[in-house]
Formats: structure tokens, C-alpha cells, sequence
């Protein structure tokens, strides 16, 4: 672990209704206020504030509100470590790479992925492509957009239907899941006309919903304990998916009825299997520090990877966290790791230990 003192920037985005954000326009922020409204009790980067504190180090917050002047003011921050939470710029998720690479253009250092592995893994198709390219599993699918068919497998239903390029369980409700072509098309036409976006249109997989939390640099990734999203008590006929009800409304009966923990009732080679094609993802997309692999476990015992989540959310009663305490890490020896791989990717090792020993 780092001793040496840094001076570390929490970096996050506000946008549209919240208070501390620029005036924003209301197209940018019209399709994501109504998906992201549902958000934590405590924000996930107190927690990493507080955790920095208790490291030694000095955080400070810096907002990227949508206005340039936020960023101009990254150039002068003096940060020594940028703790990287952006999600989007000015409510604009697809633009989240656009940030990472800001930053690099500034020679500022910072945690998690780099902008060629955030756009890998936000345009699922491409994602895709690449985890077939590794032989890696993942259901096979196809992409609509105005009428275009972008990229075909032969698909057959049930289908579910989301948007390309959005995270955060957003367009994915009870009804992505569809059983005939009517069904299918209105689908289609509703992910275009509310997210203009591309739909991706891939095979359900019947199973259980597995993440696997990796932390680690390219050659020395670790998978952490499993954790499962338990599905199982969702009413008869409503599809088994992380929906946003399921994921984020805390007044939603599926929010209620669903929760994670820690995988237990699992034989040691399914863990195995699971574990190892989350490393094989995280290494495909290129992702660094941390990230958490989403996969499906259907009844025969298939992997299949659903989609790969860089810079996840960090919050203590996240799944990320969890699995790190299943580990035997604390949240606060979480944070430091992160930092830890951080530095290490821009200093080395030996650099780093000779940084620590001087203080």
C-alpha cells in the first residue's frame, strides 16, 4: 500500500436537474433524467472521500458540470491522482470516453479505464464482436436502427431489446423482453424514439445473473468472490432481468424482491469457469484497475457474458464492494488498491517503492 501522501481529486459529473450543475439543454439531459432519477442514499464518492482521508491522503472534489470552464480547471487542479467517477459530460453517457481522454491529453493521471476500453465497452455491439474475436460466450444478437440492420447472427426469440450504447440497466424494463416479431418491432421503435439510439437485439439466456468484480492490471487481474443478483422470487411471468425497477426503483415490488450476495451454493469448477471467463472479458476490452463482468449462468451450466462494466459503482452496498469483502479486503484497503494500481500503472513498482519509503 501507498504511504505516500497524494493529493487526489474525486472527479464526477452533475447534469441537469441537479442543483450544482450548469445550465444544461434540455435535449441533452431529456432521456436520462426519468432513467437515472433512482440513485444512492449516500453518493458512492463520499464514501471514496472519507476512505482517502483515512489513507492519509488529501482528497478534494473537483465537478464537471457541462460547462468548459470545468474542465479548463483540471489543467490547474494540482491534483497528484485523479479518482475518475464521470459517468457522462452534460448528461451525455456516450461521451463518458470522451473524459478519460481529456485527461490523458492533459498528462493527468487517474484511476480506471482509458478511453479505448470505456468506448469497447459502452457500444455493446462492438463488445461483442471482440469477446467472439477471444472465443469468448456471449448470446448471439443483432442491431436495428430506422429500418438499417447494422449486424445479424441468426437470432431466434425470446429476444430482449436495449439500448446500444446506455449502462445502468437505462431502457430495460419488463417489457424488453419479447416473444414475437410484433412485439419485437414495437420494441425497436420505442428504444429508437425515446433514446435515439440504436437497438441491440440479442437472445434472452434463461439463468442466473452473475458478477464477477476483477481488480488488477492486464497481466495480473483478479477475479473476487461471485456475486449473484437472486432473481429467483420476481412474480411468475415477469421476465428474470436487471431491470431498472429491479436495479434502482426502491419503491418498485421488483426492487423488493431481488437482492445480491455473495455466491455460496456453487461447486468450485462452475466458479472456476465463471471466474476465469470474467478475466478473459476484462483482459478482451482492455480494461484496467477495476471493472465488473456481467455474465449469465444458464440451467446446463453456459457461460455467457452479458456485457463488461469499466470504472463500476463503488458504493459499500454495491456488488463491487461486496465482493471485495468477500475477499477479505475492507473498503477502505478497496479504495487504496485502486490507488494503488493506479500509480503503479504511471510510476512502476520500483518507483513507487522508493516514493513510499521516503516518507
Amino acid at each position: 500500500m501507498i504511504s505516500t501522501k497524494l493529493k487526489i481529486a474525486v472527479l464526477y459529473d452533475v447534469w441537469g436537474d441537479d442543483p450544482s450543475a450548469a445550465e444544461v439543454p434540455a435535449e441533452q439531459t431529456r432521456k436520462r433524467k426519468a432513467q437515472k432519477k433512482a440513485r444512492k442514499t449516500k453518493e458512492d464518492r463520499e464514501e471514496i472521500f472519507e476512505a482517502l482521508q483515512k489513507l492519509d491522503h488529501e482528497p478534494f472534489y473537483h465537478v464537471i458540470d457541462g460547462n468548459s470552464q470545468s474542465l479548463h480547471a483540471l489543467v490547474k487542479c494540482g491534483a497528484d491522482l485523479i479518482f475518475n467517477l464521470t459517468e457522462s459530460y452534460a448528461g451525455d453517457d456516450t461521451k463518458e470516453m470522451n473524459i478519460a481522454g481529456y485527461l490523458d491529453l492533459l498528462g493527468l493521471r487517474y484511476t480506471g479505464a482509458g478511453p479505448h476500453a470505456l468506448f469497447l465497452a459502452q457500444d455493446k455491439a462492438v463488445a461483442k464482436k471482440m469477446f467472439a474475436f477471444h472465443g469468448i460466450q456471449t448470446p448471439y444478437f443483432a442491431t436495428a436502427y430506422r429500418g438499417r440492420i447494422e449486424h445479424a447472427h441468426n437470432i431466434s426469440f425470446p429476444l430482449i431489446v436495449k439500448p446500444l450504447s446506455e449502462d445502468g440497466s437505462i431502457g430495460i424494463d419488463a417489457d424488453a423482453v419479447v416473444n414475437g416479431v410484433k412485439e419485437l418491432m414495437e420494441r425497436v421503435e420505442y428504444i429508437q424514439d425515446t433514446f435515439d439510439s440504436e437497438a441491440i437485439i440479442e437472445e434472452y439466456i434463461e439463468g442466473r445473473e452473475i458478477y464477477a468484480a476483477v481488480l488488477g492490471s492486464y497481466e495480473r487481474a483478479e477475479a473476487l468472490p461471485l456475486v449473484e443478483l437472486d432473481l429467483s422470487r420476481l412474480p411468475k411471468g415477469t421476465p428474470k432481468i436487471a431491470s431498472q425497477e429491479v436495479k434502482f426503483d426502491k419503491n418498485a415490488e421488483a426492487y423488493k424482491l431481488t437482492k445480491s450476495g455473495v455466491v455460496e451454493n456453487m461447486d468450485e469448477e462452475t466458479v472456476a469457469k465463471l471466474q476465469e471467463t470474467a478475466l478473459a472479458a476484462y483482459r478482451a476490452l482492455k480494461l484496467r484497475d477495476y471493472g465488473r463482468i456481467d455474465m449469465r449462468l444458464s440451467p446446463k451450466g453456459e457461460v455467457y457474458v452479458i456485457e463488461a462494466n469499466p470504472n463500476p459503482w463503488l458504493a459499500s452496498t454495491q456488488e463491487f464492494a461486496m465482493a471485495a469483502k468477500a475477499s477479505g479486503r475492507s473498503y477502505t484497503q478497496l479504495i487504496a488498491e485502486i490507488v494503488d494500481l493506479a500509480m503503479a500503472r504511471y510510476f512502476g513498482k520500483t518507483t513507487m517503492a522508493a516514493l513510499s519509503s521516503q516518507t
